[in-house]
């Protein structure tokens, strides 16, 4: 894992350990998940839905995050490569490696995640652009 999410997930894993910090749903994947969140939005990759081009925070997480939010988000601002395929693969592990910690109940947001993302991928693998989403009622009426 490349060291400055190591650092990001440290400090926050420390951060929420203590119950006070912890908000009425919290679960420790939460960390992984809202850090997966903030890499998304900072790589800003070309292919995403144009109704996922960023993905908001919880207001739950964030007011509970501690004051390394602001020294967290200069770090993350700091990863960096040459192109989204890179930043992609990037992504795509630290998921993996994160599901690996937690149950399958414990990884429901990460596995939300990885949906779009992986979806995300096959556009990039067959180079073709994001089609909006649209929402129709299944039924003729």
């Amino acid at each position: 894992m490349i060291e400055k999410i190591q650092i990001v997930l440290n400090m926050w894993h420390e951060h929420f350990a203590n119950e006070e910090h912890q908000y009425s749903e919290f679960e420790k994947s939460d960390i992984e998940y809202f850090v997966a969140c903030l890499l998304y939005n900072h790589f800003a990759f070309s292919k995403a839905l144009d109704t996922m081009k960023t993905i908001d925070l919880s207001y739950d997480f964030i007011s509970e995050c501690g004051n390394e939010y602001d020294e967290i988000m200069k770090m993350i601002s700091t990863i960096n490569y040459d192109d989204e395929l890179e930043s992609l693969e990037v992504l795509q592990n630290f998921l993996s490696e994160s599901k690996k910690k937690y149950t399958v109940d414990e990884s429901y947001l990460l596995n939300r995640l990885q949906y779009h993302i992986d979806a995300m991928a096959q556009r990039y693998n067959q180079n073709v652009d994001a089609v909006a989403v649209e929402f129709k009622n299944p039924l003729d009426r």
